[in-house]
């Protein structure tokens, strides 16, 4: 009998911001999970969810996914600085195992 690795789906262990922080604006979101990812297939994107005294819908916020020199992080860059709000990371995260998980993580940048 042969056996074989086992693999699990990743887990999504930290973020930083952690999800419901509040606090200055982050240069880079940085998302721990607990396998190595497989970057081709695994992504997050970012959304403006709330900002204070203006309704609005969710907005799109440009972001690039870049993989991290550990094999487990994905870093998120906003394009720009985050204006004070609440934000949405939605996350897709793929390893070994190629089953896809998602998720997300909430945060608020406050002046």
């Amino acid at each position: 009998m042969i056996s074989l690795p086992a693999s699990a789906h990743p887990k999504l262990l930290s973020s930083l911001p952690p999800a419901g922080a509040q606090g200055a604006a982050p240069a880079v979101i940085e998302l721990r999970f607990s396998e190595n990812l497989l970057t081709q297939f695994s992504g997050a994107r970012l959304t403006m969810t709330d900002m204070p005294g203006m309704p609005n819908s969710p907005m799109p916020i440009k972001a690039s996914v870049a993989a991290s020199t550990d094999p487990r992080v994905m870093l998120i860059k906003p394009a720009s600085a985050l204006a004070t709000g609440t934000y949405r990371v939605d996350w897709r995260a793929v390893s070994s195992d190629t089953h896809p998980i998602t998720g997300n993580v909430v945060f608020s940048v406050q002046p």
